[in-house]
């Protein structure tokens, strides 16, 4: 089963209103995608918790309706 790109764009933004989402699909097969995330609440975490702020996000579905998501996230810069 596969998710829709708007799908994931909405979970991230549910979890982080101020996001800016860009999703591509990397297979045209629904459960590729790279997502490129930037928000103010990344700020002060690691890498690997801003990942996991985004997974989170995601609320189980990664691995199962979503297989793979390649991650690129960032602090806006003021």
């Amino acid at each position: 089963m596969a998710m829709a790109a708007a799908d994931i764009e909405r979970f991230i933004k549910e979890a982080m209103p101020d996001a800016v989402v860009k999703i591509r699909d990397l297979a045209g097969d629904g459960d590729h995608y790279a997502a490129t995330v930037q928000s103010a609440a990344f700020k002060g975490k690691s890498r690997v918790q801003q990942h996991q702020m985004v997974y989170a996000s995601l609320k189980g579905r990664m691995g199962g309706e979503l297989h793979a998501l390649a991650l690129t996230t960032s602090i806006p810069e003021n």
